[in-house]
């Protein structure tokens, strides 16, 4: 089966969050499984500077854009069994980040305009085109738009993959005609209307013959106002071909056993290693150096719905325990006040790196002892899985793919592989980090067991390849 792999971002090239860890591995597990896979993305100006003596140029054309006609380059390289297909625009796609501008709509309206355009300059035709998120939501509405006119469009299924419903690409309807080219009654069908605007993440879970999310939990609670921002009655509409596919992590990067970023290398098998990466960790970040007590440690965006709020009402509850806390990331700028201060009121124990640094992270990963992620809502979250193949315990909120992946310690069996909480609340969560931080403290033996116990899941995209591929040959059958 030939598959075509459409995104806004794919590591190693370029990355703003979970899209791009996905991006970069699942194409390369479908590919291992026998498919031929591509992926297109747009040519940023990091992947110019970064790759620029592998990029291969195949080809330049115009591409139509309601009224323009507009310069379309496109370059590939080779990687890991992937063909890797950019698309170049200097006017769109030389600016220092990757979204965030005035003309967000505009610059992806065309990345989708030329992905549909360039089918035909592909080696192949693609059986199935896998969307994801917003910024390729228009490809499944062009596509079904010109199959009506067009022989060449029709036998080609398309995917969309929802990493965040609350990103939707939602814009003014007077954008329609004039910047995305579409008729008026798309709108007026009710297709990408959506209250007074137009809805591209709407049109395409209409439009496209499969729509997947990143865990089977949150699958089902998109059917829910309280998780769907506003689309829960178009997910129940759609439900029919909605399917929650847990997403993997990169486990040959992320791997205690020969990660270059740690002090110290370890396996499940012998530990000794994550007990010399404590001690790095807590001298770098100016901790007190003690093997006795554990490290709750957080990697995350500084945001609400991440559940910082719970933990900035509680922190000084759980800092009454023998524990330390190591906290990296970077946002709202109340959040990063409150971690400051709260350096400054423990020191020695508490300590916060303001801003994003990978190779910190992974010595995070490896040298706390539990990973707290109490999120309001979570798609899937890879944290909580990189943390576990660490060997480090996770401390989660039962949401998204967290309720998927982390399953409660239960003393009476010493079954699970972390820690968990249901309600969205501050005491529930003070509790439960209570619990993990007494079990450290009075049962090394249980303790060490959860460790073990996360480090030999299976986190692979292998699994989830397998999936996809069940879903592909069910919409082309």
């Amino acid at each position: 089966m030939n598959i075509l792999y459409v995104t806004s971002e794919a590591a190693p090239f370029c990355k703003t969050g979970g899209l791009a860890d996905v991006s970069g591995s699942l194409p390369a597990s479908l590919a291992e499984n026998g498919d031929a896979v591509s992926v297109i993305l747009p040519l940023y100006q990091s992947v110019a500077d970064g790759f620029r003596d592998e990029l291969e140029f195949v080809k330049w054309t115009y591409v139509r854009l309601a009224w323009r006609s507009v310069y379309c380059g496109l370059f590939r390289l080779a990687r890991d069994g992937v063909t890797w297909y950019f698309v170049d625009n200097e006017y769109y796609f030389k600016r220092g980040e990757l979204y965030g501008y005035y003309d967000d709509a505009e610059r992806f309206g065309f990345f989708s305009r030329a992905v549909t355009e360039l089918l035909r300059d592909l080696p192949a035709k693609p059986d199935v085109v896998h969307c994801n998120d917003w910024q390729s939501a228009l490809v499944p509405i062009y596509i079904h738009d010109e199959a009506v006119r067009d022989e060449f469009y029709k036998s080609i299924r398309t995917v969309i993959t929802i990493h965040n419903i609350e990103y939707q690409g939602r814009y003014g309807r007077e954008l329609l005609e004039d910047l995305f080219g579409l008729a008026r009654g798309w709108y007026d069908g009710g297709t990408l209307a959506y209250e007074e605007d137009i809805n591209l993440l709407k049109g395409a879970i209409v439009n496209a013959d499969a729509v997947t999310t990143v865990s089977p939990t949150y699958a089902r609670e998109l059917k829910y106002a309280y998780f769907a921002h506003g689309l829960e009655n178009v997910i129940s509409m759609c439900e029919g071909k909605l399917h929650g596919v847990l997403n993997g992590i990169d486990v040959k990067s992320y791997d205690p056993r020969t990660d270059k970023s740690i002090v110290a290398t370890y396996s499940e098998t012998n530990l000794a290693g994550k007990a010399k990466c404590k001690e790095q960790l807590q001298q770098a970040l100016g901790l007190q150096t003690r093997r006795d007590v554990p490290i709750v440690a957080m990697v995350t965006r500084f945001v609400s719905h991440k559940g910082l709020d719970l933990v900035c009402e509680t922190l000084d509850a759980m800092m009454e325990q023998d524990v330390q806390f190591v906290v990296l990331g970077k946002g709202d700028a109340q959040y990063e006040a409150f971690f400051n201060y709260a350096a400054a009121r423990y020191p020695g124990r508490f300590a916060v790196y303001l801003g994003y640094s990978e190779a910190l992270a992974r010595q995070i990963y490896a040298g706390a002892d539990l990973f707290l992620m109490p999120s309001k809502s979570e798609p899937c979250g890879l944290s909580q899985m990189i943390a576990m193949r660490y060997g480090t315990v996770p401390i989660v909120r039962e949401t998204g793919g967290l309720k998927d992946t982390v399953h409660a310690y239960e003393a009476w069996n010493g079954a699970g592989n972390g820690f968990s909480f249901a309600n969205y609340n501050a005491g529930d969560m003070c509790h439960v980090v209570c619990e993990a931080i007494a079990l450290y403290h009075g049962n090394g033996a249980a303790f060490k067991t959860l460790r073990k116990r996360g480090m030999t899941e299976d986190f692979s995209w292998t699994r989830s390849a397998r999936e996809y591929h069940e879903i592909y040959e069910t919409i082309c059958k």
